[in-house]
Order: C-alpha cells, then sequence, then structure tokens
C-alpha cells in the first residue's frame, strides 16, 4: 500500500484492476481495428480489379465505355474511362485497336490538321488516322513546285528542300516521332495520334458507329471525321489505250508519283503533259528546267486558248502561257485529244484537229474526283451539283460525323454551296472540323485562298470565286524586286504561304495617298509586273486575284465577306497599294 494512507491496499487494488481492464480493451479495438483496416484494404483490391478487368473487357469489345464504379473511389466514370487500359504483354496488344475514340478516315492535310486541332482541345485524345498511303501525312504543294527546283541530288530521299526564301523544310509535317503506334494508342496514359498506313476503309455503319477496313478488321469510334480526299481524273482515251499506255501514264498527286515522275524524267527523252490548270502549269514550267539541263522535251496541251483559261482573264492566261512557252516547253492550246495509241516504243495521242503529238510519258492533270466510295454503305448525301458530302455550317454530316478537306461540299454564307480542292480550305477546314469535334460547334465561315508559282519569279494569289467567264476588271503596275514568290517567302518566313495569314482578315483598310489609277483592260502585249483583278457577280466582288502581290489576302478576304456592291472599283483597288515601290 501507500505508506502513510488508510485504505490505500484496498484503493490500489481498484486502480490496477481498473489500468488493467483499459489495456485489455484498447488492445481488443486496435486489433479489432487493425482487422477491419486490412478487410477493406481486401476488398477494395478486389474491387480495383474488378474494375481493371470490366475496363479490359469492356474495350476488347470495342465499347470503352465503363459504368461501374467502385464505392469511395476519387475518380469520376469518365475518368476513369479515359484511364489506358493494362495489358501485361506488349505483344499481345492488337495490331489496330478496335476502339478510337476519334476516328479520321484520310491521312492528308485536313485530317492533320483535324488531329492537331483535337489535341489542342483534349490533351489526352487518342487519335486514329488511317491513310491508304504508306506515307505519314504530308503537305501536298511542294510536290509540283518547290522540290522540282532543288539542287540537292539526294532530295527524293529526303524529301527536304529549299523554300524560294532559302530556308529548308521537310514536306512531311511532323517526324515518325510525333506520332504513337497505333498498337499502343488505346494503352497510353496522354493518349496521342497514331497513323494507320497503307489501309483503306470500305465500309461505314454510321448506327452502328464503326468502319470496316480493307482486310476485314472493324473499328468502333466515338467521333469520326471523313477525309478521304480526291482521285486524280484520267482520260477515257487513256484508259481505252491498254495497259501499255497506263503503264507510261502518271496521275499525279502523290509523293509515290513525284517520285516515279522524277526519276522518268531522267531517263527518257521526251514527257507531255495534259491539262493547263494549276497542276499542269506548274508541272510544265518545273519540268521546262530540264530541257537545257537534258535535252528533255516537254510538250503542254489543253482544249483552252491559254494556261490557267478556266481561272484566268484572257489576257493574264495569254500571258502566262508565253511565260511558259519561255521555260522551254511546248504549249499547244486548243488541243482536244482524241485518242492515245502505242506503237513502236512511243505513245500516239491524236488529237481532233488532226494533229498527233508523239510522247515517251503522259502526265495527266485533268482535275480531281472526290472520293465518295463510303456514301454507298454510309448513306450520307453527296451533292449531285459540286459532288462531295453535302456538310452543315459546323462542317457536320451527322451529330457525330464531320466532313473536311477536298470532300466536303459546304455552304459558304457569302458565295452559296461550294467545294474547294484547296491547301488553304483542307488547313482550315480540317482545323474547325477537330474543334467541333470537341465541343465547339463554330460554323465555317473562312474564304479560303489558293496560290499557284510558276517557278521563283512569277505567282499568284487567289480568293473567292475566280472563274474566267465571270466578268473582270484589273489594273496592273511595274513590279519591283520584292514582288515575287521568293521575296514573299523571305517576308514571311515560310513557303506555305497560307499558313502566315491563314484566318487573317483586315478588320479595317485604309485607303493610301490619291494615286492616279487608271482600270481597264490592260492591252495584249502588256508585262503584267503585278495587279489585281476582281471577278464580279451581279455587280458585287466575289473573286480576287492578287498577281505578283502578296501579304494582302486578309484585305482581299474583307472585301468579299463584306459582299457590298462597289461603284467605283477604282477605289477598292487601292486598298492594295499596287503602285508602292
Amino acid at each position: 500500500g501507500f505508506p502513510g494512507v488508510q485504505g490505500s491496499s484496498g484503493f490500489y487494488s481498484i486502480f490496477v484492476g481498473l489500468t488493467s481492464l483499459g489495456a485489455g480493451l484498447y488492445m481488443y479495438s486496435t486489433l479489432k481495428e487493425d482487422k477491419y483496416n486490412m478487410r477493406v484494404m481486401e476488398i477494395a483490391k478486389r474491387s480495383n480489379s474488378l474494375v481493371r478487368n470490366v475496363r479490359q473487357e469492356k474495350c476488347i469489345s470495342s465499347v470503352c465505355l465503363l459504368t461501374e464504379t467502385v464505392p469511395g473511389a476519387e475518380s469520376t466514370p469518365k475518368e476513369v474511362e479515359e484511364q489506358a487500359p493494362e495489358t501485361e504483354k506488349v505483344s499481345e496488344r492488337p495490331e489496330i485497336p478496335p476502339h478510337a475514340p476519334y476516328l479520321l478516315i484520310g491521312g492528308g492535310t485536313a485530317s492533320f490538321a483535324a488531329a492537331r486541332s483535337i489535341r489542342a482541345r483534349d490533351p489526352r485524345a487518342r487519335v486514329l488516322m488511317i491513310s491508304e498511303e504508306s506515307d505519314l501525312p504530308y503537305m501536298r504543294p511542294p510536290l509540283s513546285k518547290e522540290l522540282w527546283f532543288s539542287d540537292d541530288p539526294t532530295v527524293t530521299e529526303t524529301l527536304r528542300f529549299k523554300q524560294w526564301n532559302g530556308k529548308e523544310r521537310s514536306v512531311y509535317f511532323q517526324p515518325p516521332s510525333f506520332y504513337i503506334s497505333p498498337q499502343d494508342l488505346p494503352y497510353e496514359e496522354n493518349g496521342g495520334v497514331a497513323v494507320l498506313t497503307s489501309r483503306k476503309v470500305v465500309h461505314m455503319d454510321v448506327r452502328g458507329n464503326k468502319v470496316r477496313l480493307d482486310d476485314g478488321t472493324e473499328v468502333s469510334y466515338d467521333k469520326c471525321l471523313i477525309a478521304t480526299g480526291g482521285t486524280p481524273r484520267s482520260l477515257q482515251a487513256i484508259e481505252r489505250a491498254g495497259e501499255k499506255v497506263m503503264q507510261r501514264t502518271t496521275l499525279f498527286r502523290k509523293v509515290a508519283d513525284f517520285l516515279s515522275l522524277e526519276k522518268i524524267s531522267r531517263e527518257i527523252k521526251s514527257i507531255t503533259i495534259i491539262g493547263g490548270g494549276f497542276l499542269g502549269s506548274e508541272l510544265a514550267c518545273a519540268l521546262g528546267r530540264r530541257v537545257q539541263d537534258t535535252g528533255l522535251e516537254v510538250v503542254q496541251m489543253f482544249p483552252e486558248n491559254g494556261n490557267m483559261g478556266k481561272v484566268l482573264p484572257e489576257y493574264l492566261s495569254n500571258w502566262t502561257t508565253e511565260k511558259v512557252k519561255r521555260e522551254g516547253v511546248n504549249v499547244m492550246p486548243n488541243s482536244v485529244v482524241k485518242s492515245v495509241t502505242y506503237e513502236d516504243d512511243k505513245i500516239i495521242i491524236s488529237l481532233k484537229d488532226g494533229r498527233m503529238v508523239k510522247t515517251d510519258h503522259i502526265v495527266a492533270a485533268v482535275g480531281l474526283e472526290p472520293n465518295i466510295e463510303l456514301a454507298k454503305s454510309s448513306g450520307l448525301e453527296v451533292d449531285p451539283d459540286f459532288g462531295g458530302f453535302r456538310v452543315n455550317a459546323e462542317l457536320q454530316s451527322r451529330s457525330n460525323i464531320w466532313v473536311a478537306g477536298d470532300v466536303a461540299c459546304f455552304y459558304d454564307i457569302k458565295l452559296g454551296r461550294r467545294r474547294v480542292e484547296h491547301h488553304d480550305h483542307a488547313v482550315v477546314s480540317g482545323r474547325l472540323a477537330g474543334e467541333n469535334m470537341t465541343g465547339a460547334t463554330k460554323p465555317y465561315w473562312h474564304q479560303s485562298m489558293f496560290w499557284s508559282d510558276l517557278g521563283p519569279d512569277v505567282g499568284y494569289e487567289a480568293i473567292g470565286i475566280v472563274d474566267s467567264s465571270l466578268p473582270t476588271l484589273g489594273v496592273f503596275a511595274k513590279a519591283s524586286v520584292k514582288d515575287t514568290p521568293k521575296a514573299a517567302t523571305e517576308e514571311s518566313g515560310t513557303g506555305i504561304r497560307s499558313e502566315s495569314e491563314t484566318e487573317a482578315v483586315a478588320s479595317t483598310v485604309s485607303k493610301p495617298a490619291s494615286v492616279p489609277v487608271a482600270l481597264q483592260a490592260p492591252q495584249q502585249g502588256e508585262d503584267y509586273g503585278k495587279g489585281v483583278v476582281f471577278y464580279l457577280r451581279d455587280q458585287v466582288v466575289v473573286g480576287i486575284v492578287l498577281w505578283n502581290i502578296f501579304n494582302r489576302m486578309p484585305i482581299a478576304r474583307k472585301i468579299i465577306k463584306d459582299g457590298e456592291e462597289h461603284a467605283d472599283l477604282n477605289e477598292v483597288a487601292k486598298l492594295f497599294n499596287i503602285h508602292e515601290d
């Protein structure tokens, strides 16, 4: 007991007993809680394993939508859905993912622009592009322009070229390291862009949200973009001529076509280009460089009166024809092909007026046919007048299907329903489709531009409806050394000129100090150094060509966007400052 304290022994006994009892209760409670926590952890572990199994099972079944959740789990169903499925062996992953949240049919400019736009707005997005070509996405304009003017003997291997401003770049939008493997796409936590090359979508189940490839594989999607582009047209006379003629004919469109034609042009004695539009005229000037170097004979024939006769007014078309001739090309306007045969190792092109041309190789540059094969299986509407899939202002064909690029027939709020086959339109329509696929719901109001260069010294930019059958008014001035495509790219820093001002619209335009301008049709034989041509419909400017005038496209775009009648186009011409030195 406690010395000196009465009754201390009894009190001490009680105190020790209560202390022992408390310690026992505490130990029991602690052990019970530990068992409980261990049990909870075991249950949670089993639940998480169940979630993973459910997620894998659902992704394998191409649904990839997780509705089951674990009580108390911090992840929301959407967050769980976006997590990458797990697999123990990479070798077990399917080569082609069974499901793609964003499926882009086509591997061209529009599709690539959409992929970048999707990833910009949804950084964890998984984007699958399916391309018929074996190449990764690339830009087409250099294939008929700068690549032919390269002095690098390895240009066909590197596909790198110097722009008119001397800067070097590749035709590919991004290096291979930018992309991830289609096999790894579903398993990348942060998503990415994958390109499935050398595959074609042959069937589209709109109601089932899935497509079938040419090897029978099916891929389901949440949202889909159709950007299938177009196929170069041929002539019936060529198709009827037989296999030997077809083997000696190039329908120019792809990287493979450039590589093939570049090689052929060094091995044969003569090439005939059929077509007088943008592509035919650019290739004529490009191949014309080899007339002096190798003795190659280059012939260009077309039914119009002059080069780009369907686009440029007659006087400018005639001037362009003379320019092409000066490049060493034998230009044959008013030439309609009647038949094509193959005799004595030569292709014989017979014209309707009785003339004949013997050549080693044909390049057909007679337009593009939009790739709408999917219309049959998908039931999507095709425009009977312009071709291509009809879309609304947001480039939608269905609630979860968008269309962009050459194959999109859209409604232009200023110029009516249209279908455009140019790089700038592919970039902007693809970008907008990507934004709308991620919820932007923005209308397509953009007036796309296009450009054509006849070498580094002569080029033009155009916007709107440029049709030589429309009334035109033009004004020209003497050009200076800075009024060339080469000088323009030196100023803008890019050879793909639309990249520097793709969507720019001048908010305001100011007229320069009064300059005397005589707005009249130029006389035949004049030197059209630089100038502007207005295309009119019902007294409203619907198209503008800027001839050797660069970095003024925002002004042209605003004029067309305003859609106003102009009593005096003389004043409008002053906006472009064409008389600046």
